[in-house]
């Protein structure tokens, strides 16, 4: 529903561009390729899977078993009082929904007087550790931490009933983010509702649940994040390290506020705390203890906020104030910024994917917090949930209004705001003034498009794309002149823009890349592999050029080779390739790394294009060898012969193929010098200044 001029202006620019992009498409693509990229561009407004809770179903106790690992990477310590019936459903639970990683389930009984020590014995699989008298829940959890084996303790409330994959998500937390010392789940209700998110620490030493009676899908709360403390109810640490810190501290006995204490603890150790959204436990909360902290054993959780007072006073001082609003109190004093772009990245299928994205996680390096948003505001499924694994603040629809509302509420956050391709900034460039006067607006060309058409012009002599092509660099040069600062890829595009728009702050900020290392050697390699994107016109001319002029002048001298042709949404002119003899069409491959450490040689044979080639550098930074065009190698600090090979005409491309096939020598110095070349100017150590400068006014 259109609600205000701001909609009606965004819109009908954006209705506008798509009318230009799209004839400009049917000119360069056809109508069907073309009909596919305007529903990608529209989307479909994809929302995120809602969390509905798998629960147990309620039925007669009767034994089963759990799988219990003879050498467990992780012991899963489950404290216990009475209550069996919710201590079953948890057990069904893990029995339910075995994890990837081997285990070991410890079920410590503090002195239960219920059917508790008469069934658990029952449940093949469980080490079952009866207490002889009640001691509290600290003290059942050290005694579990003390019997455990495993490289992980995993403490797990007796009334949570885990959902699949939590256990392998919480351990994953360690190997993504090497510096975490504390993981914890995502805490929901039995009817979906959000209970925590991770938890909030104020300076007197009050909590809060990050996101309480919340949308659990919200994007505030389903990205990698760290925090202050998570809720005991399922956490996860490194062993040894809990065993450092001294396991939970008994001067909270029996309970509460043991959690907050271990966690600030954790992070005085060097360690971080992390939030891991895609770890869904359902907690019914207060089953155990209840919820009235005025009385019962729940009324420690007030006296025990002094005791934690006193023990962290120095450390409350630098927490937020109470009364701060919780979604401030998260960010804190973090450099906010939001990337912008036409869709989600999936760095699966094209180099621009990596390269913003390995922007972001060099801006999260570096201390800032990351918020992007797709023009067509659309859950995209596994390529959003790695974002939100990287600790990117991802928003869809329908959390995501339109542009023009979601800037009005969220603008005043951003310290810098950086949009991507010259079409996305001319819609979004008002706004970003009207609802974000204090940010610096970044302009990400990409590459210039205005260049590249030109160059595609020239190639077809179609005086249509070349009246296009000015009417691109009319609107290119117009963003540019409003934006603080416009990045580009290339020596080549900055001394371009020198020319063309001598006003603009112009920063390179290339490709990033890191390196993967030198894979296998010459011999154990064999066949010979492109990679590029179909929705990108220069990558289908190339690949055409190749197979017609150029592979068949190959398979004169090297009869038994093949050539692999990988990239998504190939057109029917391309598919049609597979029928030439040594030639697959593979389309997109979500894991390409056999094919960079196991072909011999990558071509990279544009005629036409602009920017740095991510397709060059991707096959460099596994000690892939390339055969090049000019055209390809454009400002990418390359030399013919040294780190590449580079021809541009059919016979000599050919010839360069067959040399870097057939020379070992020749193949392992352009192996060793290409990689070495992308560790120097294109590895996100060789970006960090420019970063820090555009981003972070440093330097």
């Amino acid at each position: 529903m259109i609600t205000s001029w701001a909609d009606i202006r965004f819109l009908s620019v954006r209705m506008a561009g798509l009318v230009r992009r799209g004839m400009a498409s049917l000119r360069e693509r056809g109508f069907k390729a073309t009909f596919e990229r305007l529903l990608a561009r529209l989307g479909r407004r994809g929302v995120a899977p809602g969390t509905r809770p798998w629960l147990p179903a309620e039925a007669p106790f009767a034994p089963f078993s759990i799988g219990m690992a003879a050498a467990p990477v992780a012991s899963i310590i489950i404290p216990v009082y009475n209550q069996f019936a919710h201590t079953l459903a948890c057990l069904r639970a893990l029995a339910a929904h075995s994890p990837a990683a081997p285990v070991e389930v410890i079920v410590v009984d503090d002195g239960s007087s219920d059917e508790t020590a008469l069934r658990l014995p029952d449940i093949a699989g469980v080490v079952y550790v009866r207490r002889e008298c009640n001691g509290g829940f600290i003290a059942a959890c050290n005694d579990g931490a003390a019997r455990a084996r495993g490289r992980f303790v995993v403490f797990l409330n007796n009334d949570t009933v885990p959902q699949s994959g939590w256990l392998d998500a919480l351990l994953g937390t360690f190997d993504a983010f090497p510096d975490t010392g504390l993981a914890g789940a995502r805490l929901i209700y039995p009817d979906g509702r959000l209970q925590e998110a991770g938890g909030l620490v104020f300076s007197d030493a009050s909590g809060w649940n990050y996101g309480r009676f919340g949308t659990a899908e919200d994007p505030r709360y389903s990205y990698v994040r760290a925090t202050d403390y998570c809720s005991g109810a399922a956490i996860a640490l490194p062993r040894d390290l809990f065993a450092r810190l001294g396991g939970f501290d008994i001067r909270y006995a029996p309970a509460y506020y043991e959690d907050t204490d271990i966690a600030f603890a954790v992070r005085a150790s060097g360690h971080a705390v992390r939030y891991q959204p895609a770890s869904i436990v359902v907690h019914c909360e207060g089953a155990t203890a209840g919820t009235d902290t005025g009385s019962g054993i729940k009324a420690y959780q007030r006296r025990n906020q002094t005791v934690f007072a006193d023990k962290w006073a120095r450390a409350l001082v630098d927490q937020p104030a109470p009364g701060t609003p919780a979604d401030q109190a998260v960010v804190r004093a973090q450099r906010q910024v939001l990337v912008i772009d036409s869709l989600t990245p999936d760095e699966t299928r094209d180099s621009g994917s990596l390269r913003i994205i390995n922007l972001m996680r060099l801006l999260i390096e570096e201390g800032a917090h990351v918020v992007f948003l797709a023009a067509n505001r659309e859950h995209t499924g596994t390529p959003t949930r790695r974002l939100q694994q990287l600790g990117v603040e991802v928003w869809y629809a329908p959390h995501a209004q339109r542009p023009p509302s979601w800037l009005q509420r969220h603008g005043a956050r951003f310290d810098t705001i950086v949009v991507c391709r010259h079409y996305v900034m001319r819609e979004f460039l008002p706004l970003l003034r009207q609802h974000a006067p204090q940010a610096r607006i970044v302009f990400d060309t990409v590459d210039l498009h205005y260049l590249r058409e030109q160059r595609g012009a020239e190639l077809s002599g179609d005086p249509s794309m070349r009246r296009a092509a000015t009417r691109t660099r009319s609107l290119e040069l117009d963003v540019i002149a409003g934006s603080d600062v416009t990045l580009v890829v290339s020596d080549v595009e900055r001394a371009l823009l020198a020319r063309d728009a001598p006003g603009a702050r112009v920063e390179i900020l290339s490709n990033l890349h890191h390196a993967a290392g030198p894979g296998k050697p010459f011999d154990a390699r064999r066949d010979m592999v492109f990679v590029g994107g179909f929705r990108h016109p220069p990558n289908t001319d190339a690949v055409l050029w190749f197979a017609r002029d150029v592979w068949p002048r190959i398979r004169a001298e090297l009869p038994g080779v093949r050539f692999a042709c990988i990239g998504a949404d190939p057109p029917a002119e391309v598919r049609e390739l597979a029928a030439l003899p040594g030639i697959d069409v593979h389309g997109h491959v979500p894991d390409i790394a056999p094919f960079m450490e196991g072909a011999r040689v990558a071509v990279a044979p544009l005629r036409y294009g602009a920017g740095v080639k991510g397709k060059v550098n991707l096959s460099m930074a596994h000690g892939q060898p390339v055969v090049a065009t000019s055209c390809a190698v454009e400002g990418m600090h390359l030399t013919d012969g040294v780190d590449v090979l580079v021809a541009d005409d059919a016979q000599a491309f050919a010839d360069a193929v067959v040399r870097a096939y057939t020379d070992a020598g020749l193949w392992e110095r352009l192996a060793g010098n290409g990689l070495d070349s992308v560790r120097r100017h294109f590895s996100p150590d060789a970006a960090r200044d420019v970063c820090c400068r555009v981003f972070f006014d440093r330097g």
